[in-house]
Order: C-alpha cells, then structure tokens, then sequence
C-alpha cells in the first residue's frame, strides 16, 4: 500500500535535505519521490503541485505543500515526535532567525559559490571560479559569525535541542565544509564548529546525506 505522506524532491537539493531531516526527527514514514527541478521535462502533475519549478513538495494524503519553511512548520504540527518548534519566546525568536539567516544570507555564498565553485565543479572536470570563490567566503564569514554568536547563547544550535534551526543550517554546513577553505572557516567559529560536530554525527543528519551530486546542481 503506498504512503500517505510523498516527499517530491531532487536528492542532492539543500532543501530537500532540510525537510527530510524534519521527517526523519518526528519519525514519519515517508515515500520519495525524485523530482530533477533543472530537467527540461518536469512531469506536468509535479508543475500543478509546484508552478515555481522548485523542489520539494510534500504531500500528505490529497494535500500539498511546498516552500521548505511551510513544509518543516506542516510536519512539526502534523505529525507526533519530538517539537522543532520551542514553545518559549527566546528560542522560539531565535529559530525563526537562523532559519531566515542561512536562506537569506548563507544560502548562496556557502553552497552556490563556495562548495559548487570549489567541490562541485571540479569533480564535473570544470574549473572552480576562484573570484566566486572568494567572494563566497566573504559572505560566508559574516553569516558564519552571527551564527556564532546565537550559537553562544544555547538558546538554539546547541547540539542538544534539534529544532527546525538546525534543520536548515545542517545541509548548508555539510556542503560548505567538504570545501577546505569552508572548513576552516567553520573551524575559527568554535561555538558553531562545536554545534557541527555535534550535530553532523546525529542519525537523520547521517541517514539523509545524498553525497555529490553526479550532475546538475546542490
């Protein structure tokens, strides 16, 4: 009998990752489906879930959501399992900043720029940017430091308390740091650094690592 619950999705996608690992903290069993957002064909029921051509979209049943924030904030109320939304105003504060941090700010630099120009490229046998590069750890380093600096708090991104902070920023680090240079950057942000080897140890985190992309993009 199928599932109930499909997630639609590219596997090596940030944020595909970032809703799997909300599924995979409250424990909910799911099917995937692979869905390659860079194809010329995408099938035409994934475009009348999805107009924007983006992935992931998750179904429940006959109903359908997409938008990776709405998705992590759908399976925490839908579904039983440890919350990854605190209830107090500090934290709760808190995650909701670091979630809009890494997509506002840590998105590009880290994955885009540093990890494509550095790790992707080159395994594709093209040449790494060494300006997009540069300008990636930049970027980064700015929304390393704020980061770190919640991170001190031990309000959210403990390696404690799992909320949909660190569902977010997980993906982002693990393809930031497979980039020397964004390994050591992380490495001189030592609350942040600590919270990764931590968390990058945690079963959702190791169970949905989709390793480097063959082709197309993170």
């Amino acid at each position: 009998m199928p599932k109930s619950v499909i997630l639609r999705g590219y596997r090596y996608s940030v944020y595909n990752r970032i809703a799997r690992l909300a599924l995979h903290e409250k424990g909910v069993d799911y099917e995937i489906e692979e869905v390659d957002p860079f194809a010329s064909d995408i099938p035409e029921d994934y475009l009348n879930r999805q107009p924007f051509r983006l992935v992931p979209v998750l179904s429940h049943g006959a109903f359908d959501v997409y938008e990776t924030s709405a998705i992590t904030r759908y399976v925490d109320a839908a579904f039983d399992g440890p919350d990854l939304v605190p209830i107090e105003a500090e934290p709760l504060a808190r995650t909701a900043q670091v979630i809009s941090i890494v997509d506002s700010y840590g998105y590009r630099p880290m994955v885009r720029q540093v990890f494509a120009h550095r790790v992707f490229r080159p395994t594709e046998g093209e040449q790494a940017d060494e300006t997009e590069v540069a300008t990636g750890l930049g970027a980064a380093w700015i929304v390393l430091g704020a980061l770190n600096t919640i991170a001190m708090e031990r309000l959210v991104l403990d390696g404690r308390n799992f909320t949909l902070a660190d569902c977010h920023l997980a993906p982002m680090i693990a393809y930031f740091v497979q980039a020397p240079e964004g390994a050591d950057a992380l490495s001189r942000h030592s609350a942040l650094s600590e919270w990764w080897a931590t968390v990058s140890q945690r079963t959702s985190v190791r169970v949905t690592d989709p390793g480097l992309p063959p082709n197309g993009n993170p």
